[in-house]
C-alpha cells in the first residue's frame, strides 16, 4: 500500500513499511524512511507506483479548468475526494483524486485551504479583485521587461528618465522603475550611472557626484526654513585691546581672533578670542534646531554648506570693524614663552583687521630666516608664533600631525588649481597651537568644575568623543574638548554652552547623562565622518579633473606599500598592480596615466621606473593628522 500525504505544506508520497494506530512508517521512492502521523495522510492507492502518482496527478491537473471547478464549488466548504467525484461521475481512481487535489493547491486565489484535504471557494468579489491584482502584476513586469530592454539598447523611457536622480541616490525598491533598471543594469554589465550615461543622461560628471551629496543629507534642498535673527549682545563689557584673525581667502565662519599687546609692567599679554553664538543661540531654540539638523558645515572644493544660516553667522563672525560678542582666554607670557596666569571672560570684542594667508603667508619664510616683511600685525604674529613653538615644546607633539601636506582646491568655473600646502609653517602652527590652548584649558576648566562636555579623546591610537574628561595622546594634552569652532561644529557650540554658564555661574544645560547631549555627540559623529568622505571624495573628483585639464600623462608617485602608492602633487592614493615587488616603500616612482574616469572617480596607472632618490617615510604616511 502507498500513502499521499502532506508534511510542512509539501504532498509526499511513499511505501507503508509497518502501521500503527497512529503513525505509518513509510519509504519514499527515493529510499527515505520516515514516521508519517494518521493525520497527515491524505489518500491511500495500489496502483500506480508511489513514484509516479505525483507526476500522472501534475498531466492530469494541467487538463483542469480551474475557473470550471471554482463555478462547480459555488462558494461551498468541500473535500477533494467528493470533488473528484463529482467531476468524473464515479469514485474516482488515486491519479484522478491527485489530479484535481494538485489544482486546488496550486489555486489559492481560487479556493482557500480549510484543513486536512478540505478546501473553500473564494468568494465572487474577492476572487475578481484578487485576478484583477495578479492581470496588474503581469502587465507590470511586462512593462518591466520592456523598459529594461530599452534601457539595454541605451535608449531611455521617458518614465525612467523622470525619475533619473531618485533611481541614482535614493531607488525605491518597490517601483517598477527600480527594477526595470536594475534589470537592465544586470543585462549590460554597467552601472546605473552609466547606463544612464550611455543613454545621454548624465553629461556633467561634477553634476552628479555633487546631487549624491544633496540628497544624502539635503532632500528637501540645502536652503534653510525661516528662522528667527538672534539679538546682539550689547550689555557685555568691550575687551581693552583690538583683536585680528587669520584665515584662508573666502571664509566667512571667522570664528577665532588674536591679541597681542603690552602690560605696564612690561609683560605680554595674549587674548585668543573665540565667537559667541551661543549667546544669541539658545539650547532648544528654532536655530538650534537649524544647526542640530546639519551639525557641521560641510566643505568640498569650490563650495561649502554652512552649518547656521548666512545672516546668523555675519551676527557672530569676528568680522573686520565690528565689536563682536567672544569668549576670550587671556594669558600673560612668560620669559620662557609659555602661557601664565590663564583666566577667561565673556565680553566684545573689537576685529580690527581679518588677515588672509594668501598675503600673509610670506611671513612662513621670514619667521625662519628672521627678516622683516613690513606687513601689519607682522610683529604680533611673530610673538604669536614664538609662543606656538613654546607650546609645541612643552606638549612634546607636532601640532601638524604626521602627514605634512594639505591641499587647497580653487575652482574658477571649469578650471581648477590646486596649491600644496606645507603642515607645522609658523602661521599654521600659531594657529593650530593656540587653538590647542583653548581647547584644552576650558575643557579642563569644565572638567575641574565637574560640568558635562563632549571631548575628543585618543588612546591606542583610536579617536573617539567622549562626555568624560580623558587624554588625547596624539596632543599630549590631559583633555581636549572642541570649543574653537562654535560657528561651524556643532559640539563645539554645546561645549560653549556649557561654558557660558560655568564663567556665569548658572547651571549648564546638560547633564552628562544628558540625552540631548549624548544624541547630539553621536550624530555629530556619523554626520562629520560622512561629511569627511564627500570632501575627499570631490577632492579625488577635482585631482582627477586636474589630469585631464593639465593633459598629464606621466606623473611621480611616492610608494607607501606592497602597491599602494600617494601621487605628488596631489592627494591621491592608488594601487598599481604593476608595481614591481622589488620597489619598497619609501621608493619614489614614475606612472604612466592611463585612463582617468570621471563618472567612477578612478585612475589607472601603469609602472614606468624607479626614481633615484626616496622620499622621506614621514611625507609618504597617510595620517593627516589631528585637526584643532
Amino acid at each position: 500500500m502507498h500513502l499521499l500525504y502532506e508534511e510542512e505544506g509539501e504532498l509526499k508520497v511513499g511505501t507503508v513499511l509497518a502501521q500503527a494506530p497512529a503513525s505509518f512508517q513509510v519509504e519514499s521512492p527515493h529510499g527515505r524512511r520516515s514516521k508519517v502521523k494518521v493525520g497527515n495522510v491524505l489518500l491511500s492507492f495500489e496502483q500506480p507506483a508511489a513514484g509516479e502518482l505525483l507526476a500522472q496527478g501534475e498531466r492530469l491537473a494541467e487538463t483542469l479548468d480551474v475557473q470550471f471547478l471554482w463555478e462547480c464549488t459555488a462558494g461551498r466548504e468541500f473535500d477533494f475526494r467528493s470533488l473528484a467525484r463529482d467531476y468524473v461521475g464515479r469514485e474516482p481512481n488515486a491519479v484522478e483524486a491527485t489530479g484535481i487535489l494538485l489544482k486546488l493547491y496550486g489555486a489559492p486565489m481560487y479556493f482557500y485551504r480549510r484543513g486536512k484535504g478540505a478546501f473553500q471557494a473564494a468568494p465572487e468579489e474577492t476572487l475578481k479583485l484578487a485576478l484583477a491584482g495578479l492581470e496588474k502584476k503581469r502587465r507590470l513586469q511586462a512593462q518591466v521587461a520592456a523598459w529594461a530592454q530599452e534601457l539595454a539598447r541605451f535608449k531611455c523611457p521617458p518614465e525612467i528618465a523622470a525619475l533619473k536622480d531618485e533611481l541614482l541616490y535614493a531607488p525605491d525598491r518597490n517601483k517598477p522603475e527600480t527594477h526595470a533598471l536594475e534589470r537592465a543594469c544586470r543585462e549590460t554589465g554597467l552601472t546605473g550611472a552609466r547606463l544612464f550615461e550611455r543613454c545621454g543622461l548624465l553629461g556633467d560628471t561634477h553634476d552628479y557626484h555633487l546631487k549624491r551629496f544633496l540628497h544624502e543629507f539635503f532632500p528637501r534642498g540645502a536652503a534653510f526654513a525661516p528662522h528667527p535673527l538672534p539679538l546682539a549682545a550689547e550689555d557685555l563689557p568691550l575687551a581693552p585691546s583690538v583683536a585680528f584673525s587669520l584665515d584662508e581667502l573666502g571664509t566667512t565662519e571667522i570664528d577665532d581672533a588674536f591679541s597681542v599687546s603690552r602690560l605696564p609692567e612690561g609683560e605680554l599679554r595674549v587674548g585668543v578670542h573665540i565667537a559667541a553664538p551661543g549667546l544669541g543661540i539658545a539650547p532648544g531654540s528654532p536655530l538650534d534646531a537649524l544647526a542640530r539638523e546639519r551639525l557641521s558645515t560641510a566643505y568640498m572644493p569650490g563650495r561649502k554648506y554652512t552649518m547656521l544660516p548666512e545672516d546668523v553667522v555675519a551676527r557672530f563672525s569676528l568680522d573686520h570693524g565690528a565689536a563682536q560678542p567672544a569668549v576670550s582666554l587671556y594669558f600673560d607670557v612668560s620669559a620662557e614663552g609659555l602661557p601664565k596666569a590663564l583666566h577667561s571672560r565673556l565680553e566684545r570684542v573689537r576685529i580690527s583687521a581679518n588677515l588672509r594667508h594668501a598675503e600673509y603667508d610670506v611671513l612662513n619664510d621670514a619667521f625662519d630666516q628672521r627678516h622683516t616683511s613690513g606687513l601689519a600685525y607682522e610683529e604680533e604674529l611673530r610673538t604669536l608664533w614664538r609662543v606656538a613653538a613654546a607650546l609645541e615644546k612643552q606638549r612634546g607633539r607636532p601640532s601638524a600631525g604626521l602627514a605634512p601636506l594639505d591641499f587647497n582646491f580653487f575652482i574658477d568655473g571649469e578650471r581648477v588649481r590646486i596649491v600644496q600646502r606645507k603642515r607645522g609653517a609658523p602661521l599654521d602652527k600659531l594657529v593650530s597651537e593656540l587653538m590647542i590652548l583653548v581647547n584644552s584649558s576650558w575643557g579642563e576648566l569644565l572638567a575641574e568644575r565637574d560640568i558635562a562636555a563632549i571631548y575628543r579623546v585618543q588612546s591606542t591610537g583610536k579617536v573617539r568623543l567622549s562626555v568624560h574628561a580623558e587624554p588625547h595622546e596624539g596632543l599630549g594634552v590631559r583633555c581636549y574638548a572642541w570649543m574653537s569652532s562654535p560657528l561651524r561644529r556643532y559640539v563645539d557650540l554645546v561645549n560653549q554652552w556649557q561654558l557660558m554658564a560655568a564663567l556665569q555661574g548658572r547651571r549648564p544645560p546638560y547633564t552628562r547623562s544628558s540625552e540631548a547631549l549624548l544624541s547630539a555627540m553621536r550624530s555629530f559623529e556619523l554626520t562629520s565622518a560622512r561629511y569627511d568622505e564627500h570632501q575627499r571624495a570631490m577632492e579625488t573628483y577635482w585631482s582627477l579633473r586636474w589630469l585631464l585639464q593639465e593633459k598629464v600623462h606621466e606623473i611621480d608617485a611616492v610608494v607607501l606599500r606592497e602597491n599602494l602608492v600617494r601621487l605628488e602633487g596631489l592627494p591621491l592614493y592608488l594601487r598599481v598592480p604593476s608595481l614591481p615587488e622589488t620597489v619598497v616603500p619609501p621608493a619614489r616612482v614614475r606612472l604612466a596615466v592611463r585612463e582617468v574616469d570621471l563618472l567612477e572617480r578612478t585612475l589607472d596607472c601603469v609602472y614606468r621606473q624607479t626614481l633615484p632618490g626616496g622620499a622621506a617615510l614621514a611625507e609618504a604616511a597617510a595620517d593627516p593628522g589631528e585637526k584643532a
